[in-house]
């Protein structure tokens, strides 16, 4: 129960600052149509945070103690460990964003195959896009990326306070990108991923879903040639071909897709340079 206390009360900690910004966000931009908006969101709200409470609140608990010895466990080289704390900090974080951003954008392709989409699919199934919806996970792509996203920093030696500096700065972007607003970021959006370019992402369309992979950066995803100037596709439509199920049918989607009792969502392409 203790366990359980603790991850509740960080995840409030983390949760209510940013639901007054984001409150205030949508007072700002959305106005006569706040309502609309709230209505409209209402149930894929609901679906979020059913799953938000099983992932970070009661998995988050279990996994506690595990998480932990497996940041100890990868810890392997002292000399790695040293040379990062007697490193300048700008460098330490700059390759900690770097290194971050890298292993995301192949963590988040890689969900994208056949075997993983059902899986993925529930963050993609959203159809009323707000900045909760950056926590919108099943529970086994949780685990997935609690323990996949951090392994190399920490096999690298990097330093703790990085790490989590970087996963906050990070998490707070993603509430961000997740926003239900259409901004490019104009020039900036060529280097940072903006809340229109993540959109285009969760596009209800199989080719241009597999866009956009970064988290913060869009340097990965220049490199391999998956970035798409969102511009075009302002305010396009999210989810997938199966609909949204609400927090059971999200919960179920993968087994019933693996044991083939239901339809399978047709896993999305990759855009190719």
């Amino acid at each position: 129960m203790e366990a359980l206390a603790t991850t509740a009360l960080a995840l409030g900690l983390k949760l209510v600052p940013m639901a007054v910004v984001f409150g205030m966000l949508a007072i700002v931009c959305k106005r006569e149509t706040i309502g609309e908006a709230l209505r409209r969101s209402r149930r894929e709200t609901e679906t979020n945070l059913s799953l938000i409470l099983l992932n970070y609140v009661i998995l988050a608990a279990f996994f506690a103690s595990a998480a932990a010895w497996w940041a100890e466990s990868l810890v392997l080289s002292d000399t790695l460990v040293a040379f990062w704390q007697s490193a300048n900090p700008i460098l330490v974080v700059g390759v900690t964003l770097l290194v971050g951003e890298f292993v995301i954008y192949w963590r988040h392709r890689i969900e994208h195959l056949p075997t993983l989409w059902p899986v993925h699919a529930v963050h993609h199934s959203d159809e009323a896009m707000t900045w909760l919806a950056l926590l919108r996970k099943h529970p086994l792509a949780y685990v997935l990326a609690l323990f996949v996203d951090i392994a190399p920093l920490l096999l690298l030696g990097l330093p703790v306070w990085a790490i989590a500096g970087v996963a906050l700065a990070r998490a707070v972007w993603g509430h961000f990108i997740h926003a239900d607003v259409p901004w490019t970021l104009g020039n900036l959006g060529r280097w940072v991923i903006s809340p229109a370019a993540h959109r285009l992402h969760h596009i209800n369309e199989l080719e241009l879903c597999g866009s956009n992979y970064g988290g913060v950066l869009t340097l990965w995803d220049h490199v391999f040639g998956t970035y798409v100037d969102p511009t075009p596709y302002i305010q396009c439509h999210t989810g997938v071909d199966g609909g949204s199920r609400g927090f059971v049918g999200e919960v179920a989607r993968p087994f019933e897709a693996w044991a083939g009792s239901r339809a399978v969502d047709e896993p999305p392409g990759t855009v190719e340079a």
